[in-house]
């Protein structure tokens, strides 16, 4: 498999792009090498500049849940292009979306449309604080929710360090009202329950993406819906992620939960730009024109981006995909532990609805902690060796993967193949 053209538009990009992308996951920096051009795409296969093609994993990291260009939702967008692109008014699309999306999830009355999951986030961390008066949120170590200032805080070496910038240019103001916890453990929040009485809302993907795939224990799930509400706290639930990839609605009705506010993206938006955040009236009658917490977009609820968005949910509920989804993810489960089996390799796999990922550790793995033990080196392999057996995934151990319901059994057949060599490859490194 060649990628001499990827390696042209890679020295081509680095004149007049950051590192010749515009998202650092596209680097390929934990996997080190030049990073892949794609061209086009079409189902469940992702073709790149030289004409290698793949089984697509990364979909986008999520939205193109019904595979690329569905035939209905490319019909909607086409229809949507005739009659303009952007009119920076109302449109009868956003009714349609917002009603589809609310009715999806209990105890959302209205919602928000953004252009993006950080803006999203950004936005329902403002309402949680015009709603309570307070000033403080706690978040998850390993849990992303977006580039804003706020949110971008390591933990450092233990639960009760003060936050620090996880990223350069985010002064230390900007998260001097954050405070990390540990995911899966309630004892680190009630830690900061009991110092902390201003807490505005606690954060948390309700299963983890960017840690890799981690579920909740039901203790911590409900244990956290339970102190939050005992504090007077607002539970933030970010299933920008999640959102209709577990079932048609959110990962917290799988759960048992119900968060105060929903942050939204991805599939909602079928491929385009669109994020959103949903809560109660209560809570939604802070935000502009109808209360004082201000928040606003040019381009939200984009026209374009609305019709791939009612398309795409349209055609989800209709196929109802979720329990082939089970299905698939178990195989792919088996494929991987049989193969790693075989090969005298260690990992365990983690998934959820159409999301899933090996870990390569012993252990199981539930935490940011556990997580960052992981063999990144036999990921790197991995992948590469996955790439040149035509299967494209996330670059990165820490990334969840995404099934999307064009997969066929064929896929699936070629996709066990893969394995078998890049497990093989991992059991040679010494």
């Amino acid at each position: 498999m060649k990628f001499k053209q990827s390696e042209k538009l890679y020295t081509k990009g680095l004149e007049n792009l950051v590192g010749a992308v515009n998202s650092p996951v596209r680097a390929f920096a934990s996997v080190g090498g030049n990073p892949l051009f794609i061209d086009k795409a079409k189902g469940s296969k992702i073709k790149d500049v030289d004409g290698n093609k793949y089984i697509d994993m990364v979909l986008s990291y999520g939205p193109m849940i019904l595979g690329h260009r569905h035939k209905r939702v490319e019909k909607a967008i086409s229809k949507a292009l005739k009659k303009g692109y952007s009119f920076g008014a109302s449109t009868n699309a956003e009714i349609k979306l917002a009603k589809i999306v609310c009715d999806a999830f209990p105890g959302m009355d209205k919602v928000r449309f953004v252009n993006s999951g950080t803006e999203a986030v950004l936005s329902a961390i403002r309402l949680a604080r015009a709603h309570t008066g307070n000033d403080k949120i706690v978040k998850f170590s390993g849990c992303y929710h977006g580039h804003m200032d706020a949110m971008l805080v390591a933990a450092g070496s233990g639960l009760a360090t003060l936050s620090l910038p996880g990223s350069k240019g985010v002064p230390s103001q900007a998260v001097e009202n954050t405070l990390i916890a540990e995911y899966n453990n309630l004892e680190s929040v009630e830690k900061h329950f009991s110092e902390h009485k201003d807490i505005a809302a606690v954060i948390l993907e309700p299963v983890t993406g960017n840690m890799g795939v981690v579920q909740p224990s039901q203790e911590f799930i409900h244990g956290l819906r339970k102190l939050t509400k005992e504090n007077g706290v607002l539970l933030i639930c970010d299933e920008v992620m999640t959102g209709f990839r577990s079932k048609f609605g959110g990962a917290q009705e799988l759960l048992g939960i119900e968060a105060d506010i929903t942050c939204l993206g991805k599939v909602i938006g079928g491929g385009f730009p669109v994020g959103a955040y949903g809560a109660r009236n209560e809570i939604m009658e802070n935000v502009a024109p109808l209360g004082g917490m201000y928040q606003a977009g040019t381009l939200s609820g984009n026209p374009i981006a609305m019709a791939a968005g009612i398309s795409t949910l349209s055609e989800l509920k209709r196929q109802n995909p979720y329990e082939k989804f089970e299905k698939i993810a178990e195989k792919i489960a088996s494929i991987l532990t049989s193969a790693a089996s075989k090969y005298g390799v260690d990992i365990t796999v983690n998934k959820f609805g159409s999301m899933i990922n090996p870990f390569f550790a012993k252990e199981e793995i539930t935490n940011f902690t556990e997580a960052q033990k992981c063999d990144t080196e036999k990921f790197a392999v991995f992948f590469w060796e996955m790439i040149k057996h035509g299967v494209f995934l996330p670059p990165s151990q820490f990334e969840s993967w995404f099934l999307c319901s064009a997969l066929s059994s064929k896929d699936l057949e070629n996709f066990e193949v893969a394995v078998d060599a890049a497990m093989k490859k991992v059991s040679e490194i010494k």
